[in-house]
């Protein structure tokens, strides 16, 4: 029974080594079509293809499978588990607040949502650039990201990412909850877990319990955590899963 793990913008799936080598399950790290892995032919990177596409990996894994969504990987577990047919036995996400009928995507999302802004924001932090890349890792550290775990994740950064995140973000104008939300899911849904870091500036922790809520998950609070709680304090967070996963 593996656990399967899902990534951020702006990152890779390297994000999760540290976390990963402390659990002492089977794990699998996926990386998101254009950060860092090749893009499909004709993937449009639209936040229902990113679906899609999650769908089809999970479905090709021996199951039942244990998800553990941060970031744009949480949407993209939560997309699944309240509204498609998956091998998923439990899920756990972090920002779970995204969700939230009155959330307003961040200042940077908002940015990024904006023609023209958006592409010279992520042109500044590519790694097309040598200052892009400097600038890129020097934001990622910004949240908490050892400087080795920042600089390879930006090398990655290429124009490829950059057109993913805009196409991505630009797709789920207002909020993803306009058109992805599943009304009374709760009752359909596996067991899930959400995560609060308390020091994420992208969280919003009541309204995340209002999501839990609805969802009928348990939550779990990361006291002095921030945005990347599974690089921070992989041996925290790797209890937490397992105490959860074993009262399963």
């Amino acid at each position: 029974m593996p656990v399967v793990f899902v990534h951020d913008a702006l990152e890779t799936s390297i994000v999760w080594e540290p976390l990963r080598e402390v659990l002492s399950r089977e794990s699998l790290a996926l990386a998101l079509p254009g950060f860092g892995a090749e893009l499909p032919i004709g993937f449009d990177a639209s936040k229902d293809s990113y679906a899609s596409w999650l769908e089809v990996e999970l479905t090709a894994i021996a199951g039942p499978i244990d998800l553990v969504g941060h970031g744009l990987g949480a949407v993209l577990g939560l997309r699944l588990v309240t509204a498609r047919q998956t091998p998923i036995r439990s899920w756990a996400v972090d920002l779970a607040n995204v969700f939230h009928p009155d959330y307003i995507w961040h200042r940077t999302a908002r940015i990024w949502q904006t023609p023209g802004a958006g592409e010279e924001a992520l042109a500044r932090i590519s790694a097309d650039d040598p200052d892009g890349a400097r600038r890129g890792a020097a934001r990622l550290q910004q949240l908490g990201f050892p400087a080795e775990t920042a600089r390879r994740m930006t090398a990655a950064h290429n124009r490829t990412m950059s057109h993913c995140i805009l196409s991505l973000y630009r797709s789920a104008k207002p909020n993803v909850r306009a058109d992805w939300w599943i009304e009374n899911a709760a009752g359909t849904i596996p067991p899930g877990l959400v995560l609060h870091a308390a020091a994420d500036p992208f969280g919003n922790e009541p309204m995340s319990a209002d999501v839990a809520s609805e969802l009928g998950a348990t939550e779990a609070r990361l006291d002095d955590l921030g945005h990347c709680w599974m690089v921070e304090d992989p041996v925290c967070v790797g209890h937490i899963l397992e105490r959860f996963w074993a009262a399963l």
